[in-house]
């Protein structure tokens, strides 16, 4: 099954010529999955032919580089003669800005737009995968949220060289297995446990937001495939970012060196980084040398786990539409 991570906005809290406010779409097995919507998000998805079927936007913060697309998606999917709901997710004073969107020229919707806020630690289980909320750290005055994107284990593997060993006669009594039947074979049983693997976790995706570095995003993190994290600024404006209450490469590579990821991106960049991104890719690589810095555009394709595959990575994939 493909999970597809799309950046589709990588700047900071302003846009620049090569990059876009931040938001993050993921896809997967149908469903299109948004997490912040920065001005010109609809463009940007327009671009990568992603289509406007969002089911679900998941909103870190209530700043409003991260959430100023939303009247714009919203009135053209309403254009489009939208009927499905549409959840849209956030902290507290979720609900309050949606509502007040008419302000921003978003109109009355002819579909059922469904608001929900989030506290830390606050889950929604959806079809084989969960998105749980982590408060992270942009300072006292904003209730800022990461997300985690987690899927449900799986069934081990069969092992269809053992059933064969056991007795069993490949066909439908292979299926029973697989669905949890034991299987009389001569005078004898044959149990699932006997030829499936271990459960198989799911793949796993740590969104940060805008945050200083924290301890709780690390443990969170743990064996995560890809940790998105806020990487605004290299170590040379570490007060910056201090007071501005983002975190520099050097950390943010920290923490995905102790939690054992797969891959870390960095994105929310300073404009200063908006054309030369090296600086802060390579500070990030002196300490977690499984990371990048995507592009608007970059995607991602997530493999299972148990596969030994790389993730791949697709630097412009809107350049490929085009061709």
């Amino acid at each position: 099954m493909p999970l597809d991570v799309i950046f589709l906005g990588t700047s900071g809290a302003t846009p620049t010529v090569e990059r876009n406010p931040p938001a993050v779409m993921v896809k997967r097995e149908g469903e299109l999955i948004l997490f912040d919507c920065g001005e010109g998000t609809q463009r940007q998805m327009m671009k990568c032919r992603t289509g406007m079927g969002v089911d679900r936007i998941f909103i870190t913060h209530l700043h409003a580089d991260h959430f100023l697309g939303l009247p714009g998606l919203i009135q053209t999917m309403s254009f489009q003669d939208r009927e499905r709901p549409l959840e849209v997710i956030g902290p507290p004073g979720m609900e309050d800005l949606v509502r007040g969107m008419n302000a921003f020229g978003a109109g009355r919707p002819n579909f059922e737009i469904k608001v929900y806020e989030l506290n830390n630690s606050d889950s929604f289980q959806y079809d084989e995968y969960s998105v749980t909320a982590l408060e992270v750290d942009h300072g006292k005055k904003i209730k800022s949220l990461g997300y985690v994107l987690e899927e449900d284990e799986r069934q081990g593997k069969f092992d269809r060289e053992k059933a064969i060993e056991l007795g069993v006669v490949p066909g439908p009594d292979f299926g029973r297995l697989q669905k949890g039947e034991s299987i009389e074979v001569g005078e004898g049983i044959v149990t699932p446990d006997q030829v499936i693997g271990p459960p198989r976790r799911g793949r796993k995706i740590v969104f940060s937001g805008d945050t200083r570095p924290l301890a709780q995003i690390e443990e969170i993190s743990n064996d995560a495939d890809l940790l998105i994290h806020d990487g605004t600024f290299t170590s040379d404006e570490a007060e910056r970012a201090k007071e501005t209450k983002h975190t520099t490469a050097k950390d943010a590579a920290k923490i995905a060196k102790k939690a054992e990821v797969r891959m870390l991106a960095l994105f929310h960049l300073s404009s200063r980084y908006s054309k030369n991104y090296r600086p802060i890719l390579d500070e990030a690589k002196k300490y977690f040398e499984r990371s990048i810095v995507p592009s608007d555009f970059t995607k991602l394709r997530i493999p299972y786990p148990e596969k030994n595959r790389d993730i791949e990575v697709n630097f412009d994939a809107n350049q490929n539409n085009r061709k």
